[in-house]
């Protein structure tokens, strides 16, 4: 029979070699860590003593706890997951997991900046030109934040800036247009010296970690009073903006680094939904 620790481990190796992405497979291990601990709170040791009424009571444990009905799914899948890897590696003989239901909870499109938010943000952060270049990149490009963050030197071109491929994201090369050039352009004037291959840095030379990018970014949004946005609704504007002017569906997913072009169509709906007429966030 084999303990929670050992099963887990076996878990993350498995995910490993299906090179899942680094956050992805943190967020599974502490979501099975959470599930054993509480299992562990109950004199349970080893993984074939888990059943399906325990993991009902988890669940419940979670909402008595304030998880969200999202979060609660969130881990419920990675539980059916870990459960499922089990089963097929011959670990336990039934999958507890299959009987578990996940919460109902509604899913929301994706968050678009209107003119006057974007506009906004810009203005509040005119004077960083560190942020301002950031946040710049990623409405003009689509880039994700840690796509930002991995950003060296000798992907800057004179007309474009080359993504490289990292973990699951695949690599690709995005058009810079001149609202990018004069950010990066800017920024990199006053870049410290002692900086080393990462684009983005503190001002002692160091990378500039995603963690921090958000903070900073999360702060100018606070500072143009900007509600209920996250980093990532940058990439969401600049997908919904440009299929919404007209750009080729099969582009932008290209230039996003999308891997299944439904991903990209699901920006389609929300188009019509929307009165707010396209721009060209260069012209704002």
């Amino acid at each position: 029979m084999i303990s929670f620790t050992d099963a887990s481990a076996r878990f993350t190796d498995f995910l490993k070699n299906k090179a899942k992405a680094s956050a992805t497979i943190l967020a599974y291990r502490n979501d099975i860590t959470q599930l054993t601990k509480f299992l562990t709170g109950k004199g349970l040791t080893v993984v074939s003593s888990v059943n399906s009424d325990l993991l009902d009571q988890f669940k419940a444990e979670l909402a008595l706890q304030k998880y969200t009905a999202k979060s609660i799914s969130r881990k419920i899948n990675s539980i059916k997951t870990f459960f499922k890897f089990l089963k097929e590696e011959g670990v336990i003989e039934t999958d507890p997991a299959l009987s578990v239901v996940h919460p109902k909870y509604e899913v929301k499109p994706p968050r678009i900046l209107t003119k006057t938010e974007y506009r906004a943000l810009r203005d509040a952060c005119r004077s960083d030109n560190r942020i301002y270049a950031i946040v710049e990149l990623m409405l003009q490009t689509g880039v994700r934040i840690g796509e930002v963050a991995n950003l060296r030197m000798e992907d800057l071109k004179s007309e474009e800036v080359y993504i490289q491929p990292f973990e699951s994201h695949l690599g690709r090369s995005i058009p810079l247009n001149q609202a990018a050039k004069d950010a990066l352009k800017s920024y990199l004037a006053e870049r410290p010296g002692i900086g080393g291959k990462a684009v983005f840095v503190t001002k002692t030379g160091r990378p500039f970690l995603i963690r921090n990018i958000r903070s900073s970014i999360e702060r100018f949004f606070e500072i143009a009073e900007i509600k209920d946005a996250k980093v990532n609704d940058l990439r969401h504007t600049w997908i919904f903006h440009h299929l919404s002017a007209g750009t080729p569906l099969v582009v932008i997913s290209k230039l996003a680094g999308h891997k299944r072009l439904s991903t990209t169509e699901k920006y389609l709906s929300m188009i019509t939904d929307r009165k707010e007429s396209p721009v060209k966030l260069e012209e704002l």
